[in-house]
């Protein structure tokens, strides 16, 4: 009796990115003229650049590559990807409207990539890991605070998926041997450093596991660059096993880290 029934299913907010890069032997002239800032504008999609605090009813936000690093899964679309685009609102008929028209406007001229999801309710936290984790953590900041942003889509392996939920939230927390020594830190602990500093936004599949092709999570970090050590830090703990266990059963798409700019226009401004 402890199947996946007893996990909300509840959808609180729906949100996209759009990862885009150039056609061949296609400039950035036409792609900087399309009439992005008028869908945005149409779909009442206000800029998260200049916005701190809880997230806007609808937002669209826009970043400008830095780099990216190939890890488990090949995905070209988001490791070659110039500019990434975010859109978010409390309705489906928003982002899907946003990315309809989007690929419209731009697709003629720049090859297009849309990872999607959903927020839920937090399934798995206990009114004392709401107060410690989320209750403290960073709420997202203007893009002059913290200019980067670092796209990570992940699925779990099918092991994953095959556990009881119960199981998998033992995950998340620390392990102790019979003598009370902590032997791994778990996915909270982990990540500890990263809550007052790192902004993190976080997206389900409407279906888990995902549909081939597809990921489970898309997850997103936002960080001043006096936190960037701060951000490699907690991927580094996340990423080891030995810590985290979880980790044995995550599989990552690219790392995509990007600079959050006010404007369509600035994508293409160097």
């Amino acid at each position: 009796m402890v199947g996946d029934e007893f996990l909300s299913r509840e959808v609180l907010r729906h949100g996209a990115y759009v990862c885009l890069r150039p056609r061949e032997n296609t400039g950035t002239a036409a792609l900087a003229r399309a009439a992005i800032p008028a869908l945005a504008d149409r779909l009442g999609l206000r800029d998260e650049f200049a916005f701190a605090g809880s997230p806007l009813e609808r937002s669209v936000a826009y970043l400008r590559r830095k780099h990216a690093v190939p890890r488990d899964i090949p995905d070209p679309d988001v490791l070659r990807a110039e500019w990434v685009i975010h859109v978010a609102a409390k309705d489906t008929d928003s982002v899907m409207s946003f990315c309809v028209h989007a690929r419209a406007l731009l697709e003629p001229h720049a090859a297009m990539r849309i990872l999607s999801g959903v927020v839920r309710p937090r399934n798995y936290t206990g009114a004392a890991m709401e107060k410690w984790a989320y209750a403290r953590a960073v709420v997202q900041q203007g893009g002059a605070t913290m200019p980067n942003g670092f796209l990570i889509p992940l699925s779990k392996t099918s092991d994953w998926w095959r556990k009881e939920w119960m199981e998998r939230h033992t995950y998340f927390l620390p392990k102790y041997d019979d003598e009370a020594r902590m032997v791994a830190e778990g996915h909270a602990l982990a990540s500890a450093e990263g809550i007052p500093c790192l902004y993190r936004r976080s997206y389900h599949a409407l279906e888990q596991p995902a549909p081939e092709g597809a990921y489970d999570f898309v997850t997103y970090f936002e960080c001043a660059d006096a936190d960037l050590p701060v951000f490699e830090r907690v991927c580094a703990k996340l990423r080891d096993t030995r810590k985290n266990p979880e980790w044995k059963f995550v599989r990552e798409g690219p790392t995509w880290h990007g600079l959050r700019v006010p404007t369509w226009a600035d994508l293409f401004t160097a």
